[in-house]
C-alpha cells in the first residue's frame, strides 16, 4: 500500500482587532479591547504593522503584529496639518505606506476638501497634494485638484496612485507632489491607452511589484489592469451580480478595495456581496471568504468568524495581504479588523 499526501489550504477568518460595539467606538488597546468606528482603508508595512484609516473617528490607527492598537494621528473633524493628535482630518478613505514608513491617506469629504495627506513615521501630518476646491486639475501640490478621491497606493519608487472617483480617473503623484493623469477621461467603460480609457467611479487602487496598477472599477463592476506604460485592460468582471469564473464570466457587486501579492494575485473586497474574492494573474476569480447574512439570500451582512464561506462580513472595505499570505480586511459595519489565515491541511489517500 502507499499513502498519497496532498497539501492544500483552508482559509480561517478570525478577529484581529476591534470589539465591534454597536455604532463603533474609540479605544486604543490590545486585540478586541480596542475599538474602531467604520474603518475604511488599511495598509501594511515591511514589519507587518497594519495601518487603518478609521473613518468614523477621523484618526489614523496602527496595529502591531501582536494586535496592539495605537493612534498615530488625528483628533476632531476638520482640516489641520501638524504633529500627531493636533492634526485634523475630514473623511478618511484610502491609506498606503511606503518603504520608509511614510503613510499616505485620502481625505475627501464631498466638495469641501480633496487632499492627499502624508504622515511621517514620527507622526507629522502635511498636505502632499489637493485643496479645498473639487475639480480635475493636474499640477503641483495644492495647485492640483481632485474630486472624491478614495483608494491610494504607492510604488517602490515612491510614486503615489489615487482613485479619483468623482473624475473617473487614476491620478499619479510624484514624491515631490507633482500630479498628473495616469489613465481615464470621462465616465464610461473603455480599455485603451492612458486618457483613451474610461472608468466609472473607481474606488480602489493597488500597485504590484511589476509596476502594474490594478483598479477596482466600482461603477463598471470590473477589475482593471494598467501597465506601467498606461495600457488599460479588463482583468475580470462583467455585469453586477455574484459569480466565480474566468474573466468576463465572473461577477462582482460593488468591488471596493484591492491588494496584490508577490505572485500578482489580486484580492478584492466585494462589498455588497459581503465577500473577499481572489483573482489570479490570468483572471480566474474565486471566493476566498464570506457569504450572505441570514436574510433570505439577499447579500446582507452580519458577523461570524469561521472557515472560508462560513464566515460573514458586514460591508468589507479595505484589504491587504502580508508576505505569508494572511489577508487583513477592514470590516466596516462590524467595526473590526478581520484576519484570513491560510491553514495547511493534509488529505490522505491510502491504497
Amino acid at each position: 500500500s502507499w499513502l498519497s499526501l496532498v497539501n492544500s489550504s483552508i482559509y480561517n477568518v478570525t478577529t484581529f482587532a476591534g470589539l465591534g460595539t454597536y455604532g463603533g467606538g474609540f479605544i486604543d488597546g490590545v486585540g478586541t479591547v480596542a475599538q474602531f468606528s467604520s474603518p475604511y482603508g488599511i495598509a501594511i508595512d515591511a514589519s507587518n504593522n497594519i495601518y487603518v484609516a478609521d473613518l468614523g473617528n477621523r484618526k489614523i490607527r496602527k496595529i502591531t503584529p501582536a494586535s496592539v492598537v495605537t493612534t498615530i494621528a488625528g483628533s476632531t473633524y476638520g482640516y489641520l496639518d501638524g504633529p500627531g493628535a493636533s492634526a485634523k482630518f475630514f473623511d478618511l478613505y484610502g491609506i498606503a505606506v511606503d518603504a520608509s514608513g511614510n503613510v499616505y491617506v485620502t481625505d475627501s469629504p464631498g466638495d469641501w476638501a480633496n487632499r492627499v495627506r502624508k504622515i511621517t513615521p514620527s507622526g507629522d501630518v502635511s498636505t502632499l497634494a489637493g485643496s479645498d476646491t473639487a475639480g480635475s486639475v493636474d499640477g503641483t501640490g495644492m495647485n492640483a485638484q481632485f474630486s472624491g478621491i478614495l483608494g491610494v497606493a504607492v510604488d517602490a519608487s515612491g510614486n503615489i496612485y489615487v482613485a479619483d472617483s468623482g473624475n473617473s480617473r487614476i491620478r499619479k503623484i510624484s514624491p515631490a507632489g507633482v500630479v498628473t493623469t495616469f489613465a481615464g477621461s470621462s465616465f464610461g467603460y473603455a480599455d485603451g491607452l492612458g486618457v483613451a480609457a474610461q472608468f466609472w467611479n473607481p474606488a480602489g487602487v493597488a500597485v504590484a511589484a511589476s509596476g502594474n496598477v490594478y483598479v477596482a472599477d466600482t461603477g463598471n463592476q470590473k477589475i482593471r489592469k494598467i501597465t506601467p506604460s498606461g495600457v488599460v485592460t479588463t482583468l475580470a468582471g462583467s455585469t453586477v451580480g455574484f459569480a466565480d469564473g474566468i474573466g468576463a464570466a465572473a461577477q462582482f457587486n460593488y468591488p471596493n478595495s484591492l491588494t496584490v501579492d508577490a505572485q500578482e494575485n489580486v484580492y478584492v473586497t466585494d462589498e455588497k456581496n459581503q465577500r473577499i474574492r481572489k483573482i489570479t494573474s490570468d483572471g480566474v476569480v474565486t471566493t476566498l471568504s464570506g457569504s450572505f447574512g441570514n436574510n433570505n439570500g439577499y447579500p446582507f451582512g452580519g458577523f461570524l468568524n469561521g472557515v472560508a464561506t462560513d464566515a460573514i462580513f458586514h460591508n468589507p472595505r479595505g484589504v491587504v495581504v502580508d508576505a505569508s499570505g494572511n489577508v487583513y480586511v477592514s470590516d466596516a459595519f462590524n467595526h473590526r479588523i478581520r484576519r484570513i489565515t491560510p491553514e495547511k491541511i493534509l488529505m490522505g489517500d491510502a491504497k
